[in-house]
């Protein structure tokens, strides 16, 4: 396969491209989009179709997503996926389908539970399926109805939708906290489970991705199936609860990791030339590619956490297409990803001019 070059669409930016759109407004405003990708230099669109346990596409499993109209359950009269699809193939763009696993809602959400989401059901039945914590809702990694509708949601993509993958981001278990799913591991402790509560969790992840990719390839081998995990890989298997270096080191789990490098060359603690060759070298099975994470969403901004580099970002000119050309140096390395479409195509004002200077500076190596 050629070097994956992609931008994530998220919700974030379908607020702009979709929310409360028309048929023919979304169409030109995807189209206008991708045509913007393409021209860049791009070849890859990750497009997320399930933020928050609904979808952007036609789901006997999930309600239409409230990100589209505003209203979850409500069915905007078209297939956002279906146009993305086509607009993907008319301008030669493989496109992933991308999935938040867990997520029904977060704090920051507003939006009501549609009737006939069945998160709500569950929710109401009180079952264990869904979790209620700290202001959100999360189905149960620990319940095996859950995790097969996280599954079967996966299948009716594949078989229903000509995707090049099936992508998968960095949010898991929300929490580090024992009571988040007290009673399931209660349950399974007295089934007589001897896994810690840390190693339990990170199995309970394990089983999800290993059935998702079973199931992928058992519908057509040619579909990747990748995780974009944090770049921190302590924070990755200690707060988030995924053993990434097993998915890199035992076949059946991924065909691609894409950390999130979002780390300046001058990161104190994670400098990106390091922290990439780290990922590299915890790949030991030809068949996983790495896929580096890249964030122009801090273009023109201090970088906090940084430390003595945290003013990297603020005046550059070419620092995307040096973590470009500092990642091909890899011998597992096989593709970028940029978070986001907004941060590229659509910047604020402010930092307008330094975000196309800097994606002139890229395409130069990508054309």
């Amino acid at each position: 396969m050629d070097e994956v070059r992609g931008v994530w669409i998220s919700y974030l930016d379908f607020n702009t491209l979709l929310k409360n759109k028309t048929k023919a407004q979304f169409n030109k405003n995807i189209y206008t989009a991708f045509g913007k990708i393409s021209a860049a230099g791009f070849n890859t669109v990750f497009v997320q179709v399930r933020p928050f346990g609904d979808a952007l596409y036609d789901s006997k499993y999930f309600p239409w997503s409230h990100t589209i109209t505003g209203t979850e359950g409500e069915d905007p009269g078209f297939d956002p996926l279906d146009l993305m699809i086509e607009a993907a193939r008319d301008y030669d763009l493989r496109i992933e389908a991308w999935i938040n696993p867990y997520r029904i809602r977060n704090s920051g959400t507003t939006a009501a539970l549609c009737d006939s989401n069945l998160a709500q059901s569950w929710l109401e039945e009180g079952t264990g399926e869904v979790i209620e914590y700290n202001g959100g809702l999360y189905y149960n990694p620990g319940n095996e109805f859950a995790r097969n509708l996280i599954v079967d949601g996966v299948i009716e993509i594949v078989e229903n939708y000509n995707v090049d993958g099936i992508h998968f981001d960095d949010y898991f278990y929300p929490t580090t906290d024992a009571s988040f799913d007290a009673d399931t591991y209660a349950a399974y402790k007295k089934e007589g489970g001897t896994l810690s509560l840390a190693d339990w969790r990170r199995e309970n992840v394990n089983i999800l991705v290993r059935e998702v990719y079973a199931e992928i390839k058992s519908i057509d081998p040619y579909i990747e199936f990748g995780i974009s995990p944090q770049g921190n890989n302590d924070n990755n298997y200690n707060t988030q609860y995924i053993d990434v270096k097993k998915w890199v080191t035992t076949k059946g789990y991924v065909d691609y990791i894409c950390p999130q490098i979002y780390f300046g060359f001058n990161n104190e603690s994670y400098p990106f030339a390091e922290t990439v060759e780290e990922w590299n070298d915890m790949i030991r099975l030809s068949s996983v590619d790495l896929y580096v994470g890249i964030s122009p969403y801090k273009l023109g901004a201090q970088d906090t956490w940084a430390g003595s580099g945290k003013n990297e970002w603020l005046n550059t000119t070419n620092i995307l297409q040096r973590m470009v050309v500092e990642a091909r140096r890899y011998d597992r390395y096989q593709g970028f990803a940029m978070f986001r479409y907004d941060s590229l195509f659509n910047p604020a004002s402010g930092v307008k001019s330094q975000v196309e200077t800097e994606l002139k500076n890229l395409t130069s190596v990508l054309n």
